[in-house]
């Protein structure tokens, strides 16, 4: 690409159990304690739960409201969170929307109903009673679930987001993806500004029970920073709704809009995970494409805590043979599937915009001082996944 355009971050919208918005987030990354934890709700898993929200702020309309699940909720509010803070709602007619969504919403009143209703019936009579309960329970055109590209159309409803719309689906590298695409288009001049990012219910019985099938689960009381899960490694799901306002820096400053952090570089990769092809030598492969400067490395890392993807970033990071400040976005947000790696990006951008790395927190978090001008976003997903992105401080003189 000849003469990308910079892209800025500009805005931020977050919602997690640390709280909602930028001053919530900044003040959990400068204290040392846990996020607020559920552990018995869900036994033996635990999980972050999210905040109260006063979803008229953000979805005006009861009707809008009604007809979303709580996953499409959150995803709408924190969309609306990141144009109040980038100021961006003047923008909205030709900004470009992506979203990382999972496989839709399920209707979990009306799934355990149908089980309830079933589970004495003898088959034949079951699947007459399964026919009736479908026709007078579901929604029309959702089938038992809500669709993956039902978010981005009630972002663009609700906000009025109507530029080029994407929606990826793929947990973790999802949500890489979509903040790849989002600055990749505006660098290559395919508009100026873009609304990226993604949204995980944790609350949800249903994806506990299949990610624990998949081996991603912790099964322990209590809570762990992520890189000191050894005696009971795995992830601990948080209520997560993670967007970020792009732009380019000329469309930045002419409206005059300040950046929080500068994008320099988003690389993803997908190893086979089968000895042959790891994670440690994709996400070296990720690595060689940015530019980051020698020296002593601050990252922030989007790790789930499963025990073999912890430890390929342990050896990834190994390898790069210099000094790493490490800092898992998990410790403040717990794990977000496909918002985790928007949400490392935003925890990022906050941390360069304020020159302060988020507080160590567990023996595996080094301390580190000095300035802070450069940051590496890890994203070492749980199933499959690599991804990296550099972000790097706004000089006061580039501001406008």
């Amino acid at each position: 690409m000849t003469n990308p355009s910079p892209i800025w971050v500009t805005g931020v919208g977050l919602v997690s159990a640390a709280g909602e918005g930028r001053d919530a987030h900044r003040a959990a990354m400068l204290a040392g304690a846990a996020p607020a934890l559920d552990d018995a709700t869900y036994a033996p898993f635990a999980i972050h739960p999210g905040p109260a929200l006063e979803l008229d702020r953000q979805i005006p309309k009861k009707g809008d409201q009604r007809q979303m699940e709580p996953w499409q909720r959150l995803g709408t509010y924190a969309a609306g969170l990141a144009l109040d803070d980038a100021g961006a709602r003047g923008l909205v007619a030709e900004m470009d929307l992506i979203v990382a969504a999972g496989g839709g919403e399920r209707d979990m009143a009306l799934d355990e109903s149908v089980v309830a209703a079933l589970g004495h019936l003898p088959p034949a009579e079951a699947a007459t009673k399964l026919n009736e309960m479908l026709a007078s329970g579901l929604r029309p055109t959702l089938f038992l679930a809500q669709l993956s590209n039902l978010l981005a159309g009630n972002i663009s409803i609700v906000h009025g987001v109507t530029g080029a719309s994407r929606t990826f689906m793929g947990e973790e590298q999802a949500g890489a993806d979509a903040v790849r695409v989002a600055a990749a288009r505006l660098a290559e001049g395919r508009g100026q500004a873009a609304l990226v990012g993604g949204a995980f219910v944790a609350a949800r019985w249903d994806l506990m029970i299949l990610y624990h099938a998949g081996g991603l689960m912790r099964r322990a009381p209590g809570w762990a920073p992520v890189f000191d899960r050894g005696a009971a490694p795995g992830a601990i799901p948080g209520t997560l709704g993670a967007f970020l306002v792009l732009e380019t820096a000329e469309a930045a400053r002419v409206r005059g809009a300040r950046g929080l952090a500068r994008i320099r570089g988003v690389a993803c990769e997908q190893a086979r995970r089968d000895g042959a092809d790891g994670s440690a030598a994709a996400a070296a492969r990720a690595f060689a494409r940015l530019d980051l400067p020698a020296g002593r490395l601050a990252v922030i890392s989007g790790a789930t805590g499963v025990a073999g993807p912890v430890q390929a970033e342990r050896d990834f990071l190994a390898g790069l043979g210099r000094p790493v400040a490490l800092r898992a976005a998990g410790n403040r947000l717990g794990w977000g599937a496909e918002a985790t790696f928007p949400g490392s990006v935003a925890l990022a951008a906050l941390a360069l915009a304020d020159g302060v790395l988020p507080a160590a927190m567990g023996d595996g978090e080094a301390a580190f001082d000095g300035p802070l001008t450069d940051i590496l976003v890890t994203g070492f997903a749980g199933w499959r996944g690599e991804a990296l992105a550099h972000l790097q401080a706004i000089p006061a003189e580039d501001q406008p």
